[in-house]
């Protein structure tokens, strides 16, 4: 597969290989794919990964739900003691209504 003229209709060779002449002083390195191990140390990796996202997250998204929930817990409360008898006593007694 040498470079010279290509006639009319003449495959010219796959994308990259259009007929030229071989590059020289190029060096190609592979592994035979029984010895490749591609999922080597995934799950360690995962693991390790998942924590150290985690913890450098944490901060951020804790403390707003902390609040939400603490606000959420004295909501319900609040709420569960307005509509019992001693709630409603209060608040007649208070002129709310």
């Amino acid at each position: 597969m040498g470079g010279g003229a290509k006639l009319p209709g003449q495959y010219l060779g796959s994308w990259g290989d259009l007929g030229s002449a071989p590059q020289k002083g190029i060096v190609t390195y592979a592994l035979s794919p029984n010895r490749q191990r591609p999922l080597a140390g995934v799950l360690n990796a995962a693991v390790f990964n998942s924590w150290r996202r985690f913890r450098n997250q944490v901060l951020y998204f804790a403390p707003p739900l902390v609040g939400a929930y603490l606000l959420m817990d004295w909501a319900i409360a609040r709420n569960e003691y307005l509509n019992s008898k001693a709630g409603r006593l209060a608040a007649a007694a208070a002129g709310e209504e």
